[in-house]
């Protein structure tokens, strides 16, 4: 299963996508056009800004225009080493899942480890470097573990 966490809308009707398996996949949705005319309609710079991730298996402009993140996964060119976020963006990810999973609201965890709210926010978007103590007490508030493997 391919999984995106992040959407980068690029120039043009180009984007870029992150996935859980720390790749990260460029892709120029008009490369499906031939297939799916309606996508024309992304060349419309303000429609196609209104792009983003529903859930973690589409790319989604309105009702109407819609892709699959398969499509830019095996289709699309690897860019992973233009960003050096991509640990960030699956760290945040899967805390965020793991709390979700506990049905727990920021605030809570929050307020369980002693945090800003809006600190874990930004470890959650991948916005922030959270130290490997902060990780670990991220986790402790979840009772989950932390494992590191370096391959």
């Amino acid at each position: 299963m391919v999984t995106a966490i992040k959407l980068v809308l690029k120039e043009g009707t180009t984007f870029d996508v992150y996935f859980l398996d720390g790749s990260v996949k460029r892709f120029d949705i008009l490369s499906l056009s031939d297939k799916f005319p309606q996508l024309l309609a992304l060349k419309d710079r303000k429609l196609f800004l209104k792009g983003h991730l529903m859930g973690w298996s589409a790319i989604v402009w309105n009702d109407e225009l819609d892709v699959n993140v398969e499509d830019p996964y095996y289709d699309g060119v690897d860019v992973t080493n233009e960003y050096d976020d991509i640990a960030n963006v699956i760290v945040g990810f899967k805390i965020k899942q793991e709390r979700l999973d506990l049905n727990l609201s920021q605030e809570d965890l929050a307020l369980k480890i002693g945090i800003d709210q809006s600190d874990l926010s930004k470890i959650e978007k991948g916005n922030a470097n959270p130290s490997i103590k902060m990780i670990y007490r991220i986790a402790s508030g979840l009772n989950k573990k932390v494992l590191i493997d370096i391959q």
